[in-house]
Formats: structure tokens, C-alpha cells, sequence
């Protein structure tokens, strides 16, 4: 993992933000069919205006690789029909298709899991779908466990698993 920089986003960042989160979500597309298009206009509105969450970014000699946003516990979850979660939730974790294998999906974890442990959370939790194994397999490594109970379904035939990892 030399030369990789994890760090809260600049302002700047933003136009490098949308093109690694789109082009890590693109492989997606063929398979989610017409849920691609609302999907990706709430990748390119959450990234314009991420709300309370904490922009992450992971730079590879001085590009974005990668980024991730941290929701903190207790805010709505935007494209979602979770209200509020009782804990800080990661979502759209994205390292851009050429830098995979370095370990920036890792680093921008790890990241996620410092901050919440630094600040006293009894646990931290996410949101991926069956498709998406590379990202399930990381999670898994680092301790995650499928939580049924966070499950939702944005459209028919279409679930979203929860996954929580514990804290304490």
C-alpha cells in the first residue's frame, strides 16, 4: 500500500469523486437493468451533496484511487428507507478499476473503522448487494457479519443486505 494517502476530501475533489465512484459502480449496470439509472443519479446527487457524511478519500501518487462516505449514527440514509441508523454507516465504498489489488478498498475501511472506533461506537455498519462479492469478501475479512434485521428493498426482487461490524 506505498504511496497511499488516506484523508478527509477537498472541496476540489468532487469531479475525481463522481468519476471513481461511477466508474467502479459501472460494472453494475448489465446487471441491475433499469435500476442502474436511478442508482446512478443517487451516486451523482449523494456525491454533489454527501449531507452529514465524512467524504474519504484514498490518493495514490497524488490521484484518487478511491473515496467512501461515513455516515455518522442517527441521520437519514439518503436513497434508502432507513430513517436513521443506530450506528455510523459506511456507503458507496469506490476504488477506481485500474488501481484494485493495491489496497486502497482496505485502507478506506480500515479508515472507516478507526474513526468509529475513536469515537466510542458500539458497532459500524454498511449496506451491499450480492453482486457486489468483492467488496462482501473484504468485508467479510475485516470482521463484518450479515445483520438480516438492516435488509431493505428498494424495488421488487431487489434486496439490499446489512452487514455490522462489532466494536466492542
Amino acid at each position: 500500500m506505498s504511496g497511499v494517502d488516506v484523508r478527509d476530501a477537498l472541496r476540489g475533489d468532487r469531479t475525481a469523486i463522481l468519476a471513481v465512484t461511477l466508474a467502479a459502480y459501472e460494472e453494475y449496470a448489465g446487471p441491475l437493468g433499469e435500476h442502474w439509472e436511478p442508482y446512478r443519479r443517487h451516486i451523482e446527487a449523494t456525491v454533489a451533496d454527501p449531507g452529514a457524511a465524512e467524504q474519504i478519500v484514498a490518493a495514490r501518487d497524488g490521484k484518487i484511487a478511491g473515496t467512501v462516505l461515513l455516515y455518522p449514527a442517527g441521520v437519514p440514509l439518503p436513497g434508502t428507507q432507513i430513517e436513521a441508523m443506530e450506528w455510523p454507516e459506511v456507503r458507496l465504498l469506490a476504488v477506481a478499476p485500474s488501481e484494485r489489488g493495491h489496497g486502497i478498498g482496505e485502507a478506506l475501511m480500515r479508515e472507516c473503522i478507526a474513526r468509529a472506533r475513536l469515537r466510542g461506537e458500539s458497532a459500524l455498519a454498511l449496506h451491499t448487494t450480492a453482486l457486489m462479492r468483492a467488496a462482501m469478501r473484504l468485508y467479510e475479512r475485516l470482521g463484518f457479519r450479515r445483520d438480516p434485521a438492516l435488509d431493505f428493498h428498494p424495488a421488487p426482487g431487489l434486496t439490499v443486505s446489512g452487514y455490522r461490524l462489532d466494536l466492542r
